[in-house]
This record gives C-alpha cells, sequence and structure tokens, in this order.
C-alpha cells in the first residue's frame, strides 16, 4: 500500500505561517509538501475547509483516486525476508531473485526489484524492526564520547588525572578511531574530529552524533534541530551536515554505540596493566591498539574493517580541505563600554563607536577575536598573548574623529611642538637625543608641551628660548616650568635680570631670614 503524505499536517502549518522548507523538517520530503501545496491551491481549499475532517478524506479530497487500489504483486514474506537479511552474504538482491523464482512457479506477478526494496522499508518502519539494509560507502561517520574511562599517573605523586576518549565510526566498513582527551569541552570535541577526519584521510557529507550541549543546543520532537555555532562552522568546514540521533534512541548511532562497546575491550581493557604519565604517550597506545582492532578479520564475512575501509570506502571519501580548520569559541551578550571597547579575559578590544552600550558576540580562535553584532562582522583583532593584562588593541577607524586618538609617538609629539616655536622645538629634540630610543623620551617631552595647557603658546616659547640661553645642555619642564611660573619670560622681568650689577629677586617659595626670626609673624 502506498504511504500517503499528512495532508492534513501539512495545510495546518501552511496556515501557521510556515514556510515548505520549515513543514519537510518535520519529517516529510519536500516533493511531497509541495505536492499538496500545489494540489490545495488548484482546488482551492485551506485549513477552515479541512479542519473538521479525518487526515484519510483530506487526503482523497487533495488526490482522488491515488493508492486506493489494490497491488496486483505477490506479497512476499516480510518477516522471513528481514530474518533471513540477518544471515551472513544474505542481501535484498539475493531475496529479490528468489522471490522473482518462487513467483514464477506458482503462476503470480512479482514486483521489480526497487518496490522490493521500498516494500521491505515500509515494513521495517511499520513493524518498528531495525532496518538490516547497509549502509552507504563514505556517507556517514557517527561519533560519540566513551562511558567508559582512562587514567593518566604522575610519576613523583601517583595522582590520577582522568582521560576521556572520543570514538568515531564509520558505519559502512566499521573503521574506527579513538582519540584521548583530558577534558570534554567544546574546543576539545571539535579538535577530536579534525583529529578524526586526518586519521580517515578525508570527510563525509554526514555526522552523527549525541545530543550533547558541546555539539547541539536543542533538538525538539517537532521542529529544526538548532546546533551550536562553532559546531555547525566546523560541519561547513568539511562541506558536511550534523544529524543528531534522536533523543534516547540510541539505534540511530548503533554503529559507534557497538564501537564504544568493543573499545573497552581492545584499548582499555588491553592496556589496563600500562601507566602512562602523558596524554601524547596515551595517544600513541590508544592509536595502536585501533589499528589493531580495525585490523582484526571479521567473525561472520571475510576480510576485516581496515581492508574493507581501504578496498571500498577511503576511494570515496571527500578530500580533506587544504586549509586546517580554526577553532574557535563563541561568547554572546558582552556589552560594549563607554571608552568604545568590549572585555574579553582583561583586555580591551575597540568596537565601531556607533555600537557603544549594545550587546556583541565574541568569535575567539587561537589568534584572532572577531566582533560580531548578530550576523554582521563589525572587526577583528589579534588576540592578545596569555599573561598579558589591562592591554588596549585599538584600531583608529573603530573611534570618532579615528586619528586624533592615535598612538602618541615622536612624530606626533614634533608636529605640535612644530605649532609652538622654534625654541620649543628646540628643547623638545635635544630630549629625544639624550636618550636612546625616542620611547624613552615621550614622557619628558609631553611634559614639556603640556605647559601650553596653562600658559600660552607664545610665553613657552619665550621660556625654551631662556632655558636653551643657560647652562642647560636639555632643558626640561623642571627648567622651563619656573621661569613661567616667576614670569622670567615678561620682557620687563627679563630686562631687569639682565641689568649689570643688578640683584635679581627671590624667585620660587623659599622665605627670607626675617620670616623664620618672626619679625613677620
Amino acid at each position: 500500500m502506498v504511504r500517503k503524505i499528512k495532508a492534513k499536517l501539512v495545510l495546518r502549518l501552511r496556515a501557521d505561517g510556515f514556510t515548505g522548507r520549515q513543514i519537510a523538517a518535520q519529517g516529510m520530503s519536500r516533493t511531497s509538501v509541495a505536492a499538496v501545496i500545489d494540489a490545495a491551491d488548484r482546488e482551492g481549499m485551506g485549513w477552515d475547509d479541512v479542519a473538521d475532517l479525518e487526515e484519510a478524506e483530506v487526503y482523497a479530497r487533495l488526490f482522488p483516486g491515488r493508492g486506493e487500489h489494490d497491488s496486483v504483486h505477490a506479497q512476499p514474506d516480510w518477516d522471513g525476508v528481514h530474518r533471513e537479511l540477518a544471515r551472513v552474504g544474505v542481501t535484498l538482491k539475493l531475496l529479490h531473485g528468489e522471490y522473482v523464482d518462487t513467483c514464477r512457479a506458482a503462476g503470480s506477478t512479482a514486483m521489480g526489484y526497487d518496490r522490493f526494496c521500498k516494500s521491505y522499508q515500509h515494513h521495517v518502519l511499520v513493524s518498528g524492526a531495525a532496518s538490516r539494509v547497509g549502509h552507504k560507502a563514505a556517507q556517514t561517520v557517527e561519533v560519540d564520547w566513551s562511558g567508559k574511562t582512562m587514567a593518566l599517573t604522575d610519576p613523583v605523586t601517583g595522582a590520577q588525572t582522568r582521560v576521556y576518549l572520543f570514538v568515531g565510526t564509520l558505519p559502512f566498513s566499521r573503521y574506527s578511531f579513538v582519540e584521548p582527551t583530558l577534558d570534554m569541552r567544546q574546543d576539545t570535541w571539535l579538535r577530536a574530529h579534525v583529529a578524526l577526519f586526518d586519521w580517515f584521510g578525508g570527510s563525509v557529507p554526514r555526522i552523527v552524533p549525541d545530543n550533547l550541549k558541546t555539539g547541539v543546543i536543542s533538538h525538539p520532537a517537532e521542529g529544526e534541530v538548532v546546533l551550536n555555532d562553532a559546531y555547525r562552522e566546523l560541519a561547513a568546514h568539511y562541506s558536511a551536515a550534523v544529524l543528531p540521533g534522536r533523543v534516547r534512541k540510541p539505534k540511530d548511532k548503533a554503529s559507534v554505540e557497538n564501537t564504544v562497546g568493543n573499545i573497552a575491550t581492545w584499548v582499555i581493557a588491553a592496556l589496563r596493566d600500562r601507566s602512562f604519565a602523558s596524554l601524547p604517550e596515551l595517544r600513541a597506545a590508544v592509536y595502536e591498539r585501533v589499528a589493531a582492532y580495525n585490523a582484526e578479520p571479521f567473525q561472520k564475512r571475510a576480510g576485516s574493517r581496515l581492508s574493507v575501509f581501504d578496498a571500498e570506502e577511503k576511494p570515496l571519501l571527500r578530500p580533506v580541505p587544504a586549509v586546517a580548520f580554526e577553532i574557535c569559541r563563541w561568547f554572546y551578550g558582552r556589552r560594549v563600554q563607554k571608552n568604545g571597547h568590549v572585555v574579553f579575559e582583561r583586555n580591551f578590544y575597540s568596537v565601531p563607536y556607533a555600537h557603544i552600550g549594545r550587546a556583541v558576540d565574541l568569535r575567539v580562535t587561537d589568534a584572532t577575536i572577531e566582533i560580531f553584532a548578530g550576523q554582521e562582522r563589525l572587526t577583528s583583532h589579534l588576540f592578545a598573548p596569555a599573561g598579558v593584562v589591562n592591554e588596549y588593541r585599538t584600531h583608529d577607524s573603530d573611534l570618532p574623529d579615528g586619528p586624533r586618538y592615535r598612538q602618541w609617538d615622536a612624530d606626533r609629539v614634533r608636529e605640535w611642538v612644530a605649532r609652538v616655536g622654534e625654541n620649543a622645538t628646540t628643547v623638545v629634540n635635544r630630549i629625544f637625543e639624550s636618550v636612546p630610543v625616542d620611547e624613552q623620551g615621550l614622557d619628558a617631552a609631553l611634559a614639556v608641551l603640556r605647559l601650553t595647557r596653562r600658559y600660552s603658546a607664545a610665553r613657552v616659547e619665550a621660556a625654551a628660548g631662556i632655558a636653551l640661553a643657560s647652562r642647560v645642555r636639555s632643558p626640561r619642564y623642571a627648567h622651563l616650568w619656573p621661569i613661567l611660573e616667576t614670569r622670567q619670560d615678561d620682557p620687563g622681568n627679563r630686562d631687569a635680570w639682565s641689568t649689570p650689577g643688578a640683584e635679581p629677586e627671590p624667585t620660587g617659595y623659599v622665605h627670607g631670614a626675617d620670616y623664620y626670626s618672626g619679625a613677620t609673624r
């Protein structure tokens, strides 16, 4: 019997505003969904017209006469077919040939091979049995964490560190991979996938994991699966799709579940009497045991996992991308501060000033940090080295009138002092000449220039001329400030100072003898 499309469900979801793609995600093919929508439009039928009807009635109105005929083909014993498929070497092709011979001997009509296969799959769906039809080569890899763990032992203290095992299996050949790790965090999960594809020497279009939070955010019974951003990026890098197994349905990834059980014997048990002090040492031993596991001959068919993989599956794998996948971490909802920077691990990274006060997302790799607002990439910075704190990474373009905020250097100081005058320029140049590197003279030069905030540029220029006329080779702030404070740059005061035999007036804040004798109190 023809498997009918859930036409009423399609019309209800369409009335709720679902697109054809979203409706198909509920477990139907896009072709079937499109057929229902086209039939409904042709018949002028909407949800209100079929809300009170049964599913079969809706289907009959949209597709009159379809699926009502009885099959003219002789029906085999599907339970017997299912039992026979479990035997070594038995395939649907073989069973179909035997079925055709039986029909010819009985004078009945036999169905073709394509219908035979589809009818068997329908029987599996109805009966709830696990299909015995083999997986296609180089199409799927199943991944999971092993429930059993191993340990590293400190040779000095004897303390043990738990080691987790990441397991991946190609269902067609059962060729497997195991990676020991110190944790089960997201970046470790991603690195294990990279090692997995390197071990295989290629990639496949489908990755079937469990519903762990490092890969899958949510997997509702109805609706779309929501993947972790980093995991989705890894799949896109290898041109693969992540298809998590259904919640609490281990049969969806039966191959890796079986491999996890075998790993307990082939790896954990086999290495139980050996002690490992480092992860690379343990990894080498695990790889050796996995290679032996893959080379072990099958019990019920010819060859081994390795021979089937090399002969039939490896040539069909997709090439690994030339550019290695860059492991990243995502951090969401970081607020841009009023200074136009976002904080990450006690360092500051600039964001375009228009986004001050907004929440942004950070994509962090080993070398860079990228800042996003939704799907828009705002800017990127080199990641501050480990151990560095309170460092600002700022792009001029991220700040308003960026060039005003450029970093202070000798050239910028000289641009400022040129607007003051020649004497001030000479003072600043001598400051830079007196130090081994320009950076050591920045503070002293800026201290001289900041005098123009309190005194006019003309007075600072005059004070610089007086200081240069003295015996001081490289005048500094300490020389110019007293001249300005006592107004020695004033022409009248300057004449008094230069008159032969004139007694200069006391400068500074030193009190005379009368003050200390109490005469002025």
